[in-house]
């Protein structure tokens, strides 16, 4: 049965069919393209007025027929005949559209490995009759910077160029330079090109920190960064978040570097991420996306796990939107049958079923952390948590002061599970020992996604039912004010928070002197340590002390 790819949704059943009849044709295997096959696929291009395109294998078989782009019909790897990185694949693309082959077009070409890509630009009138106003010959060239060569060809030289030459001669030159086509192509790791978009309302100096700390991001996520492309705009396009020239730009970018992740530095919609990724060929992520994977990498605990994957279904869900004709089928079960279910219906169905289960199962931990709370308050302790800024040393410091064994890194997110442990403080004056249980919280980050804030109410809870606060700052970290702000606006979207609090500068071994004086003068009531070092913990134990004696819980005092 013949099947059609590519943007089906808007076909006329009668259009269908006449397209489908292009698998019936037969092509001679010495011709890129024929008069008869070349008009064919023009009308029937112009009779839908939309690209169309046609891949045919060397002995003039139609194997695949797409409507659409070159990038957006074309063949997945595991269609492709499994040759060496110096040959082509053995399938040439006849391409019908109304504009001239852009670098995506090219670019579907080197992917797919194709022997050649010939495309027919048709004039956009009114007529039903076609008319092709130029034609392109397109091939692979042995050159890492634009591994392709275009030519333009007058249709009748076209109908008698020899294919089987030119094609033998143009696979000789990819062999003879030791050109590897699979090496512009393939990666068994991420390698990662970050867009930003600076908008009007981004400073800079905003925008710069955005750029690093997404940098940092795809690191913490095990990706390797072969590139940076930026934009200034007032807003993001509504379609692809960057505009179509800079689309281009970074269409080429990625091929340039080998790119075979594309990745945002602010949240974009599904439609924008399928717009980019037609037009690019590149998997496209937004800064969401990466955090969730950061988190599902890190979560340990069963509790963690649980907490991640109802932050990724959250997030999944209202991106099922749009994802086109291919996902309609029926269902087989008892209350799919009947009319029918699209699949994407189905899809919906399941995962609000799944975050129903997991919200169910976050209240339970919810409520296991309560009980646990309420025995630490019969033991009459209080708790300060730890919060501050993701890998701002919040778990090293919680080492440093109690020797628990929490994981550390020099990384984003480096741990997710809230860690709590006994700390014994003696007042240097009077020799008292006081205890308090310190709780070690997962790390924040600007503008953390609703998902997480979800998801991870039941650890954000730790925060809350705390009897005070111990906010931890990277002072080395250049953006550290922004840092400061971002947790600060994080804990006011909770429901309440402890009115006691210690700011802490950690890392003080990290900056110079005239840097912490600075500092020290302007926030005269914090503290400033290493935990690293162990540099200032006896003033952050006195301080510690002073918080208890201000604290309306009674502790048992050893002497």
């Amino acid at each position: 049965m013949a099947t059609l790819y590519g943007n089906l949704q808007g076909l006329k059943s009668t259009h269908t069919k006449q397209i489908e009849q292009l698998y019936e044709e037969r092509l001679a295997n010495d011709r890129f393209i024929t008069p008869e096959f070349a008009d064919q696929l023009a009308a029937l291009s112009q009779l839908i007025h939309q690209p169309l395109c046609c891949y045919v294998n060397r002995r003039g078989q139609v194997v695949r027929v797409g409507v659409g782009t070159p990038m957006q019909t074309r063949l997945p790897d595991s269609e492709l005949p499994r040759r060496s990185g110096d040959r082509f694949s053995g399938i040439r693309c006849l391409v019908a559209q109304f504009h001239p082959p852009d670098a995506s077009a090219f670019i579907a070409m080197l992917r797919q490995r194709l022997d050649a890509m010939v495309v027919l630009t048709l004039a956009d009138t009114k007529s039903n009759k076609a008319l092709i106003q130029h034609s392109y010959l397109a091939h692979l060239a042995p050159d890492f910077d634009q591994p392709w060569q275009v030519e333009t060809f007058p249709l009748q030289s076209l109908f008698e160029q020899d294919a089987d030459e030119l094609i033998h001669d143009w696979e000789s030159d990819i062999q003879d330079a030791g050109f590897d086509l699979l090496q512009t192509v393939q990666s068994d790791h991420d390698r990662a090109l970050l867009v930003g978009l600076q908008t009007e309302k981004m400073s800079d100096r905003r925008f710069q920190d955005s750029l690093d700390e997404l940098s940092r991001l795809v690191e913490s996520a095990k990706g390797e960064i072969v590139g940076v492309v930026q934009q200034k705009r007032s807003h993001p396009h509504p379609q692809t978040v960057i505009g179509h020239g800079k689309v281009e730009e970074v269409t080429l970018e990625a091929q340039r570097l080998s790119a075979n992740l594309i990745v945002l530095n602010q949240d974009i919609s599904a439609t924008q991420a399928r717009n980019l990724e037609e037009q690019i060929g590149v998997r496209v992520v937004d800064r969401t996306q990466v955090i969730l994977d950061i988190f599902a990498q890190r979560a340990r605990s069963q509790a963690g796990k649980l907490q991640v994957e109802l932050a990724q279904l959250e997030y999944t869900l209202p991106r099922l939107r749009g994802r086109g004709q291919e996902m309609s089928r029926l269902g087989a079960g008892i209350g799919t049958r009947g009319p029918g279910e699209t699949k994407l219906e189905t899809e919906r169905r399941v995962i609000q079923r799944r975050i129903g289960q997991l919200q169910q199962e976050v209240n339970q931990l919810q409520a296991h952390r309560a009980r646990l709370r309420q025995q630490r308050d019969r033991q009459q302790l209080p708790t300060i948590a730890l919060v501050g800024y993701t890998n701002a040393g919040k778990s090293t410091l919680l080492n440093a002061l109690t020797q628990a064994d929490v994981y550390v890194a020099d990384q984003l997110f480096a741990t997710l599970d809230p860690t709590t442990r006994r700390l014994t403080i003696t007042d240097p004056n009077t020799h008292d020992r006081r205890d308090v249980l310190l709780t070690d919280t997962v790390g924040f980050i600007h503008d953390l996604p609703p998902a997480l804030m979800d998801a991870f109410r039941a650890t954000l809870e730790e925060v809350t039912e705390a009897d005070a606060l111990l906010h931890v700052l990277d002072l080395s970290h250049p953006a550290w004010e922004q840092h400061l702000e971002s947790v600060n606006t994080v804990l006011s979207e909770l429901p309440a928070i402890p009115p006691n609090a210690i700011l802490v500068f950690n890392k003080i071994d990290r900056v110079d002197r005239s840097t912490l004086d600075q500092v020290q003068q302007s926030y005269p009531d914090a503290v400033f340590i290493s935990a690293t070092d162990r540099l200032g913990l006896d003033r952050l134990a006195d301080r510690l002390m002073q918080l208890l004696e201000t604290l309306t819980v009674s502790t048992p005092i050893h002497t």
